[in-house]
């Protein structure tokens, strides 16, 4: 599957260097927020918000910027309005990309987002149709043995259990995904992520000369304090 991009954006929130320190916190506080709008501050209750908070802890975000991001969402603080946009896209070497922008300005987002693509060779289209939108939980335990687990987490609702280079993903369908995870979560599993994320029903692969364009292109995007996340049908 594509994902393997996204445990390579993984262990770099982890490894953020000081210089990109503040477009990650920014892009985290963006996404705690909107789910904090979405369905309320109650971490018990609101399971995207109680995902954004462990992913903003696992790359040492302040306490502090957390609790902000929170207040900002359930209105107890004020703020810019975040809105949730997507926008589609061909990048390098014939490559296939949505990106997920949480932005206060709609305008500066989508003109950024644009020259991004023209700078790198590429240019806004219509990709969604090779995408399907699942639920996907990745691991990193490498000494997990989870096919021990194999046939509760498909009765839990799990569809596919992968075991890559990187760890384990399992994908699930949207509306099984917190019941998979609170199953791990009861069998003191600890994921990396759980979220909701474009899959491509096809993928291509790339060569040398265009895997080190694809990767600029990925970098820039990372870099971005408005691109909350993207998706690929590249195979890295």
């Amino acid at each position: 599957m594509s994902g393997h991009s996204k445990w390579a954006t993984t262990k770099r929130a982890k490894a953020v260097t000081d210089a990109k320190r503040g477009a990650i916190f920014t892009k985290l506080a963006n996404i705690i927020t909107v789910a904090a709008k979405e369905k309320g501050g109650d971490m018990e209750t609101n399971f995207n918000l109680r995902m954004a908070v462990e992913k903003a802890k696992s790359a040492n975000m302040p306490k502090d910027n957390i609790e902000k991001a929170i207040k900002r969402g359930t209105g107890e603080l004020e703020g810019g309005q975040i809105e949730e946009l997507y926008y589609e896209g061909i990048g390098p070497a014939n490559s296939q990309f949505i990106i997920k922008v949480l932005t206060d300005n709609k305008n500066r987002s989508a003109a950024e987002i644009r020259h991004l693509f023209t700078k790198h060779g590429g240019s806004l289209g219509s990709v969604m149709w090779n995408f399907d939108k699942k639920g996907i939980i990745r691991i990193s335990d490498l000494e997990l043995k989870i096919s021990d687990l194999e046939l509760e987490l498909i009765e839990s609702g799990a569809q596919d259990i992968l075991e890559e280079e990187e760890g384990i993903t399992i994908i699930t369908k949207i509306p099984d995904l917190q019941n998979v995870n609170k199953f791990l979560e009861d069998k003191k599993v600890k994921s990396e992520s759980a979220e909701i994320e474009y899959i491509a029903k096809e993928e291509s692969q790339v060569d040398e000369e265009n895997k080190e364009k694809l990767e600029k292109f990925i970098d820039a995007l990372e870099e971005n304090e408005d691109v909350s996340d993207y998706y690929t049908n590249i195979n890295i």
